[in-house]
């Protein structure tokens, strides 16, 4: 452990809405924001909620906010000058905008292959395409596991293939794909890959650099953020496509061509603030790509055995199946079903005790399907972060012995 660096407790204090008492467990769709981002955001609204680019003092703050926000985000993902970040209201907004920016550049016939693990925000947006033409193939999982066979997207994949679609991490399974691997099979063919890193960022290191995919998307309101997402583009990805804004706008400005209006600029202020919450967890003096790396590690030591007491906790039930891998490389974000009762009933009693998880598809109405489970009911997922605590797990135990 670094000098000054924080303890778990330590770290967890950070964290206000935790001091209330409900115990969050479902983080996979939104988590929590320490005190340095709630108050970066304050300021902004108090100081700097002005319009950007106007030259006068609290305008020249707001811009500078603005490009911070930009270069955190390549910082936090890897992107070591290899491309840029564009910021947006969300994953799924970001997505379906690059897919109507590529939809300009196929050609009748052109293949998408799409896997039917994503979540639908990189799913939906593909499929669409099929509307001028595109011809879009599924990347299926396992019936059983959800795997997802790097053999099935090697036999998908021909000299007309222009992109694939798939998740580093299923926001149900928890898994971690190779995607060095599925990059390096996709450009094989010259196809472009583009990746949901929305249920990985939030527990392991981001290195779009060093996989080389040419487009990753995250949500920064799952890593302890505001509502808020960043899209990666490798420079030559983004020069082959014409952004949507303004014509004025030159097509080389990135990321100005592909941001329409204004960004949430009170948000990039909070993008902004984590970095000073990274540097704390492990005392560093300084925020740079080491500091980063060093607090994704901590995260990844906490987060463990939270993983592996929930996972030995589901096993020891009968009625229960849980879904996704029994050992690492995963995040903690768990899902299964039970044959005892629906999962609505179990999210509900669950809620009545003061902890928070979720039922339902999760947005992955097809890999939900495809794992034989009534997208209607769905599964039970339970989410932890590295704020979490054994002692919260405990208590949700305590619940589910009952239910189960």
């Amino acid at each position: 452990m670094s000098s000054g660096s924080l303890t778990q407790r330590e770290a967890r204090a950070q964290f206000p809405a935790l001091d209330s008492g409900f115990i969050f467990l479902e983080n996979a769709g939104g988590s929590q924001v320490p005190l340095c981002v709630i108050h970066a955001m304050e300021q902004f609204l108090r100081e700097d909620y002005v319009q950007t680019g106007a030259g006068y003092p609290a305008s020249d703050r707001a811009t500078s906010t603005v490009t911070r926000a930009h270069q955190f985000c390549e910082l936090l993902m890897g992107a070591e000058d290899r491309g840029r970040v564009v910021l947006g209201a969300s994953t799924t907004q970001l997505t379906h905008m690059l897919a109507d920016c590529i939809s300009r550049t196929l050609e009748p016939g052109d293949e998408i292959v799409v896997s039917t693990a994503n979540h639908e925000a990189n799913a939906g947006p593909w499929e669409r395409l099929a509307r001028i033409g595109a011809n879009v193939k599924w990347w299926a999982v396992d019936p059983k596991t959800g795997d997802m066979e790097f053999e099935g997207l090697a036999n998908l994949l021909t000299k007309r293939t222009k992109i694939v679609a798939l998740p580093h991490t299923s926001n149900l399974l928890g898994n971690i794909v190779d995607v060095r691997q599925a990059t390096d099979i996709a450009h094989q063919v010259g196809a472009k890959v583009v990746v949901d890193g929305v249920a990985f960022a939030p527990h392991r290191l981001m290195e779009v650099g060093q996989w080389g995919v040419d487009f990753y998307v995250y949500s920064t309101y799952k890593v302890f953020g505001p509502h808020m997402a960043a899209l990666f583009g490798r420079h030559e990805a983004w020069a082959e496509l014409e952004g949507p804004n303004h014509y004025f706008v030159p097509r080389g400005e990135v990321p100005r061509k592909f941001e329409l209006g204004s960004l949430n600029y009170e948000g990039c202020a909070g993008v902004v603030a984590l970095g000073s919450y990274l540097t704390s967890l492990v005392g560093a003096s300084s925020l740079d790509r080491g500091t980063v790396a060093r607090a994704f590690e901590r995260i990844r030591e906490w987060e463990h055995p939270l993983t592996e007491r929930l996972l030995r906790y589901l096993c020891t039930k009968p009625s229960v199946r849980v879904v996704g891998p029994f050992a690492e490389p995963r995040v903690p974000t768990v899902s299964f079903v039970s044959d005892r009762t629906t999962s609505p009933d179990i999210a509900s009693r669950v809620a009545k005790r003061g902890i928070g998880i979720r039922h339902g598809h999760m947005y992955a109405h097809r890999l939900t399907e495809a794992l034989g489970v009534d997208p209607e009911t769905g599964f039970v997922r339970v989410s932890a972060v590295h704020t979490n605590t054994t002692e919260e797990l405990d208590q949700l135990f305590e619940t589910l012995d009952a239910v189960l």
